[in-house]
């Protein structure tokens, strides 16, 4: 077993909602992507921003705040469709490239069933609701590229990867050093003063074109159990079991060609499955002062993951003089290790406008710092100690509306993901998410449907390789990419 990400040659950040630092190993950018999750569910509550903190009565419940459990009086079942189209813009040396990505899902699948006691009777117990949900937490369908004359080269990444690797390690190794080696991409350059083997960039005269692709696909899905129950129509308490998945796969290929030089260019594919199953806890508080109030509390703890992942990867080189092409492929390394990611705290409280509807509002606590890894195939010691450094805490905020008449519902909503790091190289970039909703529903005696439209708005910055001048400071490029996700969501219900 190897260390996967520490072989490869990119530093890929592709959070579902910020931007990341460049310097960012893979398993610490693993943190944010699997670890920094929008509120999600129905599209009734998508309708309101996402705040769901102290609302009770809704489907999402089960996977959010389970006291809300306690709010139903009928069981129901529902599910929810939905189709995203997410844009990104990427831009390198003042070169503008766009690529779209569209997606049809079922990210929210549910069903209560509701125990509550007779309304006329005494007692203060007033019963409860169990439910089961199958929830997508996070879509991680996207696609990016871009191409620009840069003044820097990978090959010479390449080469200060091999440094101090002998040739026979280095022509058998499974990195992607290994394979610049092995198709002449980077060649001998004797040793330095300690006899350790240098190597260097085969012949590059000039600046080179870069052209990448990354593609990436899969989701975080969770399975929750829940109970939440009502004491006196004062208090409602819930507690559940989360059951998360994660399937993810990216495809990188990246090219670069040369004007002058025996080295025409090379071409490079990369290839990564990451699966994993986790288990969180989940409970929840409402509590309603007055009638016109509710006041939510909820608490889940880390998610605990255990990961496999699969990588590989091939290099093509060509040359002018002699006419010749190299050809190498790393062979498939499998690893596994251990990924805990941060609990959340929130609060939150609903105010109702008699029976036209109500304002409801949430603030979550995340502190990505304590994400943790460890694995008995490597050390993770450096990459905890790197997600201490560079990860901080983050408030997030969501409010929403819904007004009502009769049967109908019009709702509307915004939600703001703060910045998870504590400290950044570039300051003027803004990496926080915002996010804007609004939605329309009816409500039958038996049934309802509701419908909503989000468009979620962040900007990446993505480093494709580290390159240093002699002052020690970053030179590699640095691509920035600006997503926006337009989401379209449907819930169907049906009470019995």
């Amino acid at each position: 077993m190897k260390m996967i990400k520490k072989i490869t040659y990119g530093l890929t950040f592709l959070t579902v909602m910020g931007a990341c630092e460049v310097y960012a190993q893979g398993y610490v950018q693993d943190a944010l992507t699997f670890g920094q999750i929008r509120s999600t569910g129905s599209a009734r509550i998508m309708g309101l921003g996402g705040a769901q903190n102290s609302l009770g009565g809704d489907i999402s419940n089960i996977h959010h705040n389970p006291a809300g459990l306690g709010f139903f009086k009928r069981s129901e079942f529902s599910f929810t469709a939905a189709f995203g189209d997410w844009t990104n813009d990427a831009t390198l040396e003042n070169q503008f490239s766009r690529l779209q990505t569209s997606n049809f899902a079922l990210p929210n699948l549910g069903v209560v069933i509701s125990s509550p006691k007779n309304t006329l009777t005494k007692e203060k117990w007033k019963g409860g609701s169990f439910g089961i949900s199958v929830n997508r937490l996070a879509n991680l369908n996207n696609q990016f590229g871009y191409s620009a004359v840069t003044p820097t080269s990978i090959a010479d990444f390449f080469a200060d990867n091999a440094f101090g690797i002998s040739e026979n390690a280095l022509s058998n190794g499974a990195g992607t050093e290994s394979l610049a080696f092995n198709t002449n991409v980077i060649i001998s350059a004797g040793t330095d003063g300690n006899g350790r083997p240098i190597y260097e960039a085969f012949n590059v005269e000039d600046e080179p074109a870069l052209v990448e692709d990354v593609f990436t696909e899969g989701s975080v899905s969770q399975v929750s159990f829940s109970y939440g129950g009502n004491y006196d129509h004062k208090i409602f308490f819930g507690a559940g079991i989360g059951i998360t998945s994660i399937n993810y796969f990216q495809r990188k290929f990246l090219a670069e060609d040369y004007a002058t030089g025996d080295l025409i260019g090379f071409d490079l594919n990369e290839f990564l499955n990451l699966s994993g199953t986790g288990i969180n806890l989940n409970f929840g508080l409402i509590y309603k002062p007055v009638d016109q109030v509710n006041l939510g509390f909820r608490f889940q703890s880390p998610t605990w993951y255990r990961m496999n992942e699969q990588y590989e990867a091939d290099m093509v080189s060509e040359f002018i003089n002699p006419s010749e092409t190299f050809t190498d492929q790393t062979p498939i390394v499998i690893g596994r290790y251990n990924m805990n990611l941060p609990l959340k705290l929130g609060v939150g409280g609903t105010f109702f406008l008699g029976k036209n509807g109500f304002i409801t509002a949430d603030v979550d606590f995340v502190d990505y710092s304590t994400s943790r890894f460890s694995s008995t195939d490597f050390n993770a010691g450096n990459i905890n100690q790197e997600i201490r450094l560079l990860y901080g805490s983050t408030l997030d905020y969501r409010v929403g509306g819904e007004f009502r008449h009769n049967i109908f519902r019009a709702r509307a909503g915004y939600a703001y993901y703060g910045d998870p790091f504590q400290s950044s190289t570039f300051s003027d970039v803004d990496r926080s998410t915002q996010q804007i909703s609004g939605g329309v529903g009816v409500k039958l005696k038996k049934m309802y449907f509701d419908f909503t439209l989000t468009d979620v708005r962040f900007t990446q910055l993505y480093r494709p390789y580290s390159a240093f001048n002699n002052a020690g400071q970053e030179i590699g490029p640095l691509v920035t990419l600006d997503n926006r996700l337009f989401t379209g969501l449907l819930t169907l219900g049906f009470n019995f």
